[in-house]
């Protein structure tokens, strides 16, 4: 009986004596996700069971629809997308540093939209409409809005008088200054209580919505907010964009969702102003291993368990909006060193730089172990797959020479000699999800 009492009292001291931050990470009883695969949706709304599906088949693809290297990159890209079973196709077409006339984006991402849907009628392409305008006299281009006529229909949505004039870049700015030139010369954040600047994202959203697009990322939405405290304006743009889907959509719906650290935007009545949220995956180092990390809930501002409910624009109500984290793109700083300054940089690069100097093995590992962990621990939130994604902050030296400046899932092949190898990885981890 003695031993028995000094057993117990042993086990009680070491589990009295586990670290907190440890047992906030694992779930005693995690819920079960389970979904009703489906992937139709129309009428303004789309119901959960369908947000899900797409969600648990997303892949940040980006430049998709406007493949730098032309025709073969997209036929392979589709290739790769059909192969794993992708239907999220995230970030399919965005501008920004615009590189050339806006008339010959639209053209370009209108095709390959067509050419997409040709191939899968279920593909979600997603567009981007970024927290950044440039002006044609930019330090890194010769193309800006200044260059772009507003359509009549821009006028009459907004109750203007119809004129003949180009957008006007410094009217989309914040007045006061803050976020002038915050990208570099010439490139800045909006202001969206500017009238030009809901003008202009009105116009985006229209054209990307006639191409076939059925979403729109809006990236940092707060950082455009800042005089937007209660995002009215915000609500009242995304109303026009969302009226104007219902009417000439492919499904007759466009689904909204942004980058909210605040963990959402919760309107009058509990309302949410997104579809969806998303955010970056937030690695943590573990320094003395070389280029590991693990998940954690509550390091820095990782989203777990973060995600605000409330009623979602297609009526249905949930205590926590299902969301996306991917793969960040930012920059980095002393890359490959642990311990640095930001923390959200793992090992010194933005995280899909740091994804892709990890060796093949690792990558592998790590999608799995990522996967696995996030329905564990918060089964409302997605992995994002990595498709295609710059590693422009810092490239990786080819062996026969050169840099390689985009990471690509693809596996290496000749339509593909770049590709990373994650592809038959990826499609493993949804074939047994």
């Amino acid at each position: 009986m003695k031993r028995l009492l000094i057993f117990l009292s042993l086990f009680v001291f070491l589990l009295l004596s586990c670290d907190k931050e440890d047992k906030i990470d694992e779930e005693d009883s995690p819920e079960e996700r389970i979904i009703d695969r489906n992937y139709d949706f129309g009428k303004g709304s789309i119901p959960r069971n369908v947000l899900e599906s797409y969600l648990s088949r997303a892949i940040d693809q980006g430049n998709f629809c406007q493949p730098p290297s032309g025709d073969p990159e997209f036929q392979e890209n589709l290739r790769m997308l059909q192969n794993i079973g992708a239907k999220f196709i995230g970030r399919a077409a965005f501008v920004w540093t615009p590189d050339r006339p806006d008339d010959e984006h639209f053209e370009i991402v209108t095709e390959k939209a067509r050419q997409a849907h040709n191939a899968d009628p279920d593909f979600l392409l997603q567009c981007c409409i970024f927290e950044a305008v440039f002006k044609s006299d930019n330090e890194l281009t010769n193309y800006g809005v200044d260059q772009i006529k507003i359509p009549d229909f821009v006028f009459e949505e907004f109750d203007l008088p119809i004129q003949e004039r180009n957008f006007d870049y410094e009217a989309m700015l914040y007045q006061d200054g803050v976020f002038k030139n915050h990208w570099v010369q010439g490139a800045s954040i909006p202001d969206i209580t500017q009238l030009e600047t809901q003008m202009y994202f009105y116009y985006r959203a229209v054209r990307y919505i006639n191409a076939g697009f059925e979403g729109i990322h809006f990236g940092q939405i707060e950082l455009m907010a800042k005089n937007d405290k209660d995002f009215q304006v915000w609500k009242g743009l995304l109303d026009r964009i969302r009226e104007y889907a219902v009417k000439n959509a492919r499904r007759g719906t466009i689904i909204c969702d942004a980058h909210v650290p605040s963990g959402g935007i919760v309107l009058d009545n509990d309302s949410l102003l997104l579809d969806f949220h998303s955010f970056p995956q937030r690695p943590q180092e573990i320094c003395g291993s070389p280029y590991e990390c693990f998940l954690r809930i509550g390091f820095i501002d990782a989203f777990y368990k973060r995600s605000k409910g409330g009623v979602t624009p297609s009526g249905w109500s949930c205590e926590s909006l299902p969301y996306l984290v991917g793969f960040d793109n930012s920059g980095a700083s002393n890359p490959g060193v642990c311990g640095q300054e930001p923390k959200y940089w793992p090992w010194g690069w933005d995280e899909i730089s740091w994804f892709a100097h990890c060796d093949s093995s690792y990558r592998n590992y790590w999608l799995e172990y990522a996967w696995d962990w996030i329905e564990k621990n918060d089964p409302n939130g997605f992995l994002e797959m990595p498709g295609y994604a710059t590693i422009a902050a810092d490239p990786i030296p080819r062996k026969e020479g050169g840099l390689i400046w985009t990471y690509r899932i693809n596996k290496k092949s000749e339509a593909c000699p770049d590709g990373f190898g994650q592809e038959e990885t990826a499609k493993m981890i949804w074939q047994n999800n």
